[in-house]
This record gives C-alpha cells, structure tokens and sequence, in this order.
C-alpha cells in the first residue's frame, strides 16, 4: 500500500485557470459589482455627479476650453458639496477615469482637495487611468455594462462635454433610463457647450418626426459656463435633498421595485 497521498485540488475560489474561463464569467460580472460596492461603502461614498465627455480632449487641443470648462466645474461641484456637513460624502466627482474631459474633471476636484472617483475600462487605445483620481476609488472594469450600472446606480445628475461615440453611448443610456423611468430617481442632466449639442445631435428633428415627445425635452438643460452648469446642479439638486442620512455608511445596495415606488414618492436613490 502505497504512503503517498493524493494532492488536493485547488480551491474553486483560488483557482485562476478557473475563474478566468468561460464557465466562471458570472463570477466575474458578479466581481464587478462587489468589488466597488465594498470600497464604496468603506469610503462612505453617498451619491455622485458624473462628468461624460471626450478622451480626446486636451488642454492644447481645438477644444481646449473644455478641458479648462470641466476641470473649473469639477473644482466648483467639490467646493459646493463640502458644505454638506455629513457622516457621508455628497455629490462626487464620477468619471470614466481616462483621459481628456476625464481627467480634467479628476483633476479639477483634486484641486478642491476632495474625494473623487474613477470607473476605468481596458480599451485598445486611449483609455488609461489618470493620476488625480482618489487612489481608493480607481476602478478597473473588464464589462462596459457594470461601468455603465455604477455611473447610473450612484448618480444624482450628469454632466455631458463635447465627445465621441463613447460620450454619446453614455448619454444615451442615461437618457433612456430617464424617461422609461428605469431609475427610482430623479437625474439631472447637463449638455454642456450648446453649440456643440445642437449641431452634433438634432433634438427638434426627433420631436418633430415624433420619435420623441416635446417633454422629453425636459430630461435635459444646456449649459455654456461652470458658473451656468454649477447653478443648474445646485438649484435641481438642492429641490431633491434628501434629509442628513443617520447611518455610518450609505445605503448604495438599496434597490426598489417597481411595485414599491408608490410607496415611495420622493424618489428613493438607486436603480432596480
């Protein structure tokens, strides 16, 4: 009889060849959301005001003026938002982490020394993390759809720059998710740079070919300055203030059904 012992085999959870298969990606999907929950929560992060905008932004780029317009405003929201005297952040600085209109929203609430927060993805080209995102809230997703939950589930408004297909593909779904009314809350959004929208996207056209209605009009404002897109946000955010929550960390698993919302006429945050 032999004294050798059989191996054990891997632990399921300490098995990477495992995890990294097919058999595994509801796994990984699943990761993808715990991951950020968890820091989310230890950094007590409530509530967040997402900027979308190009990778191809840059300061000495044509569009520059963006570059400088979004890191202002990132600036503006964070000073605004430390007024909010509570055991929970409000109101953070969101973006996909890379670069150009990314990176200067990062950077501009950096410069207000505040907490803010980066939703990276591996792409080809372009998207890289940048270097002002608060350490603790750099995220690396693999699935655009998770990116896309985190940017709807925590966002109390939206604020839209000069972009690309990317930019568009964000607004878009925010822009849908408003009026299905998929979101148990209200959002605000902003278009900033008017110019731009009107040119790039024919609004009137979809409510005249009756694509849209004329009050979908009403899911969205335009905005030229920070000073103009800082008292958007303030006036719509400040209507919706919740009461100062009376818990240690924020309630950012809450998800409502839509049975639920009658019971619920404030608007509860999240998403179901």
């Amino acid at each position: 009889m032999s004294d050798s012992k059989t191996p054990r085999a891997l632990l399921a959870y300490k098995n990477e060849p495992f995890l990294n298969s097919p058999d595994a990606r509801a796994l990984r999907i699943l990761s993808e959301y715990l991951e950020p929950l968890s820091h989310l929560r230890r950094q007590r992060i409530r509530d967040t005001i997402v900027f979308f905008g190009s990778a191809r932004i840059h300061e000495d780029s044509p569009l520059g003026k963006y570059y400088k317009e979004a890191r202002t405003l990132a600036a503006m929201v964070t000073t605004w938002a430390k007024t909010f005297r509570e055991r929970t952040y409000r109101f953070v600085v969101c973006t996909g982490g890379g670069p150009g209109i990314m990176e200067a929203a990062n950077r501009g609430a950096s410069d207000a020394r505040g907490k803010n927060i980066g939703l990276n993805i591996g792409l080809p080209f372009e998207q890289f993390p940048n270097p002002y995102i608060t350490r603790e809230l750099s995220f690396e997703f693999h699935y655009f759809f998770m990116r896309k939950f985190w940017f709807a589930y925590m966002s109390k408004a939206l604020v839209v720059f000069p972009g690309g297909f990317g930019t568009m593909d964000e607004l878009f779904e925010i822009l849908t998710l408003a009026q299905t009314k998929k979101l148990a809350k209200k959002i605000t959004i902003v278009l900033y740079g008017t110019e731009f929208w009107k040119e790039v996207v024919n609004f009137d056209a979809l409510v005249k070919y009756g694509t849209i209605s004329a009050a979908d009009m009403n899911l969205f404002s335009f905005a030229d300055t920070p000073e103009a897109a800082l008292e958007i946000l303030q006036r719509a955010l400040t209507e919706q203030e919740e009461p100062p929550s009376e818990v240690e960390v924020p309630a950012i698993s809450h998800s409502v059904r839509p049975d639920e919302r009658a019971a619920q006429p404030d608007g509860s945050r999240g998403q179901s």
